[in-house]
């Protein structure tokens, strides 16, 4: 993976975010939430048959220059630079999801998030895993409820394990399960494979786009869009593919051209 050259002033402008940075817990929260808010979760490049390309460059001339979004790999990706360039000391860590997971099935670690270092102690940044995410990174500790507008977050122990359980206003469900093994760029690269190629991967058959905002959390899925406000949540069918793209254009600030369809697509280089 090329490194790349890593441009913190475009990531700040692309977030709108002109406070002052400090390595500490209160800027890693706004960074952490602004990014949510600017720029996000989707996989709509593989239903468009091109490949998730990992190296810095191509990540930020996507999700900065293009002004698109992208899945954990992408996020973390850039998270993590843009961390790095400020100060802050941050390890990669690699996770089985468990939201939506039958009991007992065991899924791969295909996901990634951060554990982050500051002088108030270490924190878990996520800035990856869509709608149901936390809003702000959440301390390393367990059994400390952390609440934020629409939602409330823990970490508990588990069997060796670190789980991230959430409740988004109907009780605790767990989102994943996860160890702090550091894991390294070529993980993400292995991740990414079987997450955009493999014929089982739902997000080749499944297009979705997830944006965290403070009050409102907006979860589209194929043509169902599920909007969390107020303590209230709406679902809207989209009837048309013209409809589609004026809403991840309005909700999502995601422009694409007239005609645009998402469907299932080999991968191309």
């Amino acid at each position: 993976m090329n490194p790349g050259t890593f441009d913190l002033d475009a990531y700040l402008a692309r977030l709108g975010h002109d406070r002052p940075l400090t390595v500490n817990a209160a800027c890693l929260a706004e960074l952490h939430e602004a990014h949510l808010a600017a720029i996000p979760f989707e996989n709509l490049d593989i239903l468009l048959g091109r490949a998730i390309k990992l190296d810095l460059d191509s990540v930020q001339a996507k999700l900065i220059g293009d002004r698109r979004g992208g899945y954990c790999f992408e996020h973390v990706t850039l998270f993590k630079a843009a961390l790095e360039r400020i100060g802050f000391a941050c390890r990669l860590l690699a996770a089985r999801v468990r939201i939506r997971t039958p009991p007992g099935v065991i899924r791969p670690r295909t996901h990634f998030l951060l554990e982050v270092d500051t002088p108030q102690g270490q924190y878990l940044a996520d800035v990856g895993f869509g709608g149901d995410g936390p809003l702000r990174p959440l301390p390393l500790l367990p059994d400390l409820i952390s609440h934020m507008p629409g939602s409330a977050h823990r970490l508990r122990h588990d069997s060796g394990l670190w789980v991230l359980e959430s409740d988004l206003g109907e009780g605790w469900g767990d989102l994943y399960a996860f160890t702090l093994e550091p894991h390294h760029p070529v993980d993400l690269e292995v991740g990414n494979h079987y997450v955009s190629t493999h014929p089982a991967s739902p997000f080749r058959t499944t297009a979705t786009v997830q944006r965290i905002r403070r009050n409102r959390r907006a979860i589209l899925r194929d043509r169902l869009l599920e909007i969390r406000a107020n303590g209230e949540t709406e679902r809207h069918e989209i009837e048309t593919d013209g409809d589609l793209l004026t809403l991840l254009e309005t909700e999502f600030s995601l422009v694409f051209p007239a005609g645009t369809r998402f469907t299932p697509a080999e991968i191309s280089e």
